[in-house]
């Protein structure tokens, strides 16, 4: 068994986290979250999303957010775009990245963006050649790869198709989304096997409904994935997605990888003043375990 010398982690708390949150947040608190997370050696992290705030009021003025946090070079601030509309919103905003989505279940692709998987499909053709052809980088989410809340087991066939037209369009790569966090490391390895591009273009996004997203991880990283999404201090959830939980912790994700000789790049104590203050701000409680722990021990003090 081989693992990643180095592993990549994006950073999806500011988008994916918050949007499952019952609290909005002012821009300033949600700009200040995304600057503190920039000190930590991370090198891409999720800015917001161009949906409309009517149906996800906590993202609102995602815009207004990237233009206001000060971006470090060498990082990629990437913003969700639904359709064209929130690519000349992209656009307008000189946004060199940006993120696409759809789903491997019919009946959550249509409660999540009213839309069919194919209607998805057709709709990101309008413009991601484009946006190649303009630069930007281009990344796809897939959810419900594992399994759906409505549909029960989705077929790692399903899945593999719409990978497959998602790099016919120009995606540069592409997230797989355990979304309601029932994956186990068997079927995780049954999803990668056969998977029809390189690995080194996949990247695994887990939730840890059952407890079971650092190890779906190991798993995922024992085929040769070497990209993991995950969320300061555990944000998230899923609007549409009844009973999952919050995304793997990155604190989580980093103490794993750092112990197995993993290397990630980042700094756990400015990782840990980022998590200190969005709980503030949410007034939660973390759901890190190692965070919990870090903040008590020396290895934590901040």
């Amino acid at each position: 068994m081989s693992l990643p010398k180095k592993v990549k982690i994006v950073e999806v708390g500011p988008r994916d986290g918050l949007q499952a949150e019952a609290l909005t947040l002012p821009l300033e608190t949600r700009i200040k979250l995304i600057n503190l997370l920039s000190q930590t050696g991370l090198k891409a992290i999720e800015v917001g999303s161009f949906v409309s705030p009517r149906w996800i009021p906590q993202l609102a003025e995602s815009e207004r957010v990237y233009q206001g946090i000060c971006k470090k070079e060498g990082i990629d601030y990437s913003l969700l775009v639904p359709n064209y509309k929130g690519y000349e919103r992209a656009l307008e905003n000189k946004v060199t990245s940006i993120a696409i989505f759809t789903a491997a279940s019919e009946t959550f692709c249509k409660k999540n963006i009213n839309l069919s998987i194919e209607e998805s499909l057709e709709g990101f053709k309008s413009f991601v050649p484009e946006s190649k052809k303009k630069g930007l980088r281009v990344r796809g989410y897939v959810s419900c790869v594992i399994a759906c809340p409505y549909e029960g087991r989705i077929s790692p066939v399903s899945v593999h198709k719409i990978v497959s037209e998602l790099f016919s369009l120009g995606c540069d790569e592409i997230s797989l989304g355990d979304t309601i966090g029932v994956g186990t490391p068997k079927q995780v390895h049954e999803l990668l096997k056969n998977m029809p591009v390189s690995l080194d273009r996949i990247a695994v996004h887990f939730h840890d409904t059952y407890g079971q997203g650092l190890v779906n991880v190991y798993a995922a990283l024992e085929k040769g994935v070497s990209t993991v999404d995950s969320s300061v201090s555990g944000l998230g959830g899923c609007p549409y997605a009844p009973g999952a939980s919050g995304n793997v912790a990155t604190e989580d994700i980093v103490y794993f990888l750092e112990r197995q000789g993993i290397e990630t790049g980042i700094d756990m104590k400015n990782l840990l003043r980022g998590a200190d203050f969005i709980d503030g701000e949410l007034h939660r409680q973390t759901t890190s375990k190692a965070s919990c722990a870090l903040r008590k021990t020396k290895f934590g003090r901040l």
